[in-house]
């Protein structure tokens, strides 16, 4: 009997040996990118949920405070041009243990109801240990680059983001290559954060 891995079995490791991928390891990759700043109101309300997130102490609280919200406000951002899947299934590729469920999807299409293009795969991180999540999130971006083939989507290049809530790094993918963002970006830093996540979207990251 074969037992099927899941992409949160993935190590980092393991997913640049099976699927030879060529890692560059970078401090400040996204850095450059502008701040963008999210609505008034959105800014305000997050300044009150942080504190709570942090005093619950759960990533459940995390996810539904801070993470989701974020993406959402993206979504916002976009004026709906985007779609925001979360606890999906991401069925790409069995053989090569290309499945499981996402955290969080962004894709580039309006429609909420069938994933068409992923373009942003957001990793909720174990214990707040980020760069633990880094397998996992690769795993799933390797998976959105190999579904946006088959699918023959104008997708260039891939993006991920491993987050406790309050701390995010963030990855990108192109052909063979996984770039890695040696920083640590706080949630204190949100508008660098929202400008990042926005330029992923604009395929300009």
């Amino acid at each position: 009997m074969v037992i099927q891995m899941a992409y949160s079995d993935f190590t980092l490791a393991s997913v640049l040996s099976t699927f030879q991928l060529k890692m560059v390891e970078s401090v400040g990759l996204f850095s450059e990118m502008e701040p963008v700043a999210p609505r008034a109101h959105f800014t305000k309300e997050l300044a009150k949920k942080v504190p709570l997130a942090t005093a619950i102490g759960t990533e459940k609280a995390r996810s539904e405070l801070i993470v989701a919200d974020l993406l959402f406000e993206l979504r916002e951002h976009f004026e709906a041009r985007i779609s925001l899947f979360s606890g999906v299934d991401f069925n790409v590729d069995a053989e090569n243990d290309l499945t499981g469920v996402c955290d969080f999807l962004v894709s580039l299409s309006p429609g909420q109801i069938v994933l068409e293009a992923p373009v942003i795969i957001v990793v909720e991180a174990k214990k707040e240990n980020v760069i633990g999540g880094l397998g996992q999130c690769a795993a799933e971006m390797v998976a959105a680059q190999r579904f946006n083939v088959e699918k023959e989507n104008n997708v260039s290049c891939i993006y991920g983001a491993v987050t406790s809530g309050t701390d995010w790094m963030f990855l990108k993918l192109e052909e063979k290559y996984l770039y890695i963002d040696l920083t640590i970006y706080q949630i204190a830093q949100c508008e660098k954060i929202f400008g990042i996540l926005s330029n992923m979207v604009a395929q300009k990251a």
